[in-house]
Parts: C-alpha cells; sequence; structure tokens
C-alpha cells in the first residue's frame, strides 16, 4: 500500500525498471508488445485478453478496436519512453486507483509474454514502480522534454527523433500513431517543441555520465 495514495485527475511521472538492469527489450517486436500493450491497458475492464486481441488485430478484425474504445480509460497517455532495462511515463490518473489497476495489468501481461518468448521463469520487474507528483505546468512541459532525450542520453541513437518507441514524434507531428494525448495538457508548436528538446540534449546526455556520481 503506498503511503500517499494517487490522486485522480493529477499528473504523475512513472517509472519502473527491470530487475538488476536485465535487458527486458531485446527485439522491435517486444518493443511493438510494449506500445501496444499501453493503448490496450489505458481501459476499464477490456473485453477480453490481450492475446486474443492482438490475434483479431493482426487479423483486421476493426470490431474489437470499437470494442475497446466504448470502454472508459483508466488513464491518459501524455508521453511515454520503453528504454531496453525501463520504462519512463506521464499519466493522468483518470479513475481512482486507475494507475496501479492500469500499471499491474501492463506489467503482468508483459511479464508473461517475455518468459515465455525468452524461456525465463520469475520476476521482471524491480518492485513497485515509482510515481511523481507534477505539480505544475512547467515541470510538466520539462519533464516531457526529459522522458523523450532518455535515448540521446543513453547513447541509444544521435537524435531523439529516431528512437521509434516514445511519444516524441507524436509531439512532432511526425506519427500517424495517437496514444499520446498530451494536447489536453500541452500547447506543442512541434518546431518549438523540438527547439526546446534540442536545446538541452548535449547537456542531458552529459549529466548522464556522471549520475553514478550523484545521490538521488
Amino acid at each position: 500500500m503506498r503511503k500517499q495514495p494517487l490522486k485522480k485527475d493529477y499528473l504523475y511521472h512513472i517509472c519502473t525498471k527491470s530487475i538488476a538492469g536485465y535487458k527486458i527489450f531485446r527485439s522491435h517486436e517486444d518493443y511493438a508488445r510494449m506500445i501496444e500493450m499501453l493503448k490496450y491497458y489505458r481501459y476499464e475492464n477490456p473485453p477480453m485478453r490481450f492475446s486474443v486481441y492482438q490475434e483479431a488485430i493482426e487479423k483486421g478484425m476493426n470490431l474489437v478496436v470499437e470494442q475497446l474504445s466504448s470502454k472508459e480509460s483508466l488513464v491518459d497517455l501524455v508521453a511515454f519512453c520503453i528504454m531496453p532495462t525501463h520504462i519512463h511515463l506521464i499519466l493522468c490518473q483518470l479513475k481512482e486507483n486507475g494507475i496501479s489497476v492500469f500499471m499491474r495489468n501492463l506489467l503482468n501481461s508483459y511479464s508473461r509474454y517475455f518468459n515465455v518468448k525468452y524461456n525465463r521463469k520469475g520476476p521482471l520487474w524491480q518492485g513497485r514502480f515509482k510515481a511523481i507528483l507534477i505539480e505544475t505546468d512547467e515541470q510538466l512541459r520539462h519533464l516531457t522534454r526529459y522522458v523523450h532525450l532518455n535515448p540521446t542520453s543513453d547513447g541509444l541513437v544521435e537524435n531523439p527523433e529516431d528512437w521509434h518507441y516514445s511519444s516524441y514524434n507524436e509531439y512532432l507531428s511526425n506519427s500517424v500513431d495517437t496514444l499520446a494525448n498530451f494536447r489536453r495538457y500541452l500547447e506543442v508548436d512541434p518546431k518549438r517543441y523540438k527547439a526546446f528538446v534540442d536545446s538541452r540534449k548535449d547537456y542531458q546526455q552529459k549529466l548522464s555520465e556522471i549520475k553514478h556520481l550523484c545521490l538521488e
């Protein structure tokens, strides 16, 4: 039980890590699976198992998408970045206990998929996810930049738009996907936002090189 329950209609930065820095996203298929799970588990009481939903989508059965979208949402996904060993999310809790239910379903489902695929047993995630309340629009804007710069900070890509497993290209209007519902919470001009992110890229990369020396 959390000391302070997460509040309805408030925004949170959520971070969850793998056990001992274990690489839990190893292929495009793994990242794509998590993105589809983010879409699926944000809804309250999904009408079928995720595996059944996936099979239906692959067969072009769009009726299941309509069934799912008719459900109420537990959370709004404002920004995300999936990294090899961890996930960053910015969520607004729309239902009481919505973030906890969403995260439990999401992480348990991915654990089952990963353990079956890689012939592994046991837990995948490092304890309970971390949740930090976002209190101002300024904090939110800077936090989205931090989240989107994670792949460049870790040296995975040269530019954040080259990482296809975050919401950054949605913010730049370079993606047909609409997973991140950020416009409800932020005014984003794509060109200005890109300049805002790029202005911090080198600094954040250097900071990541010494973060092991800092107390957290």
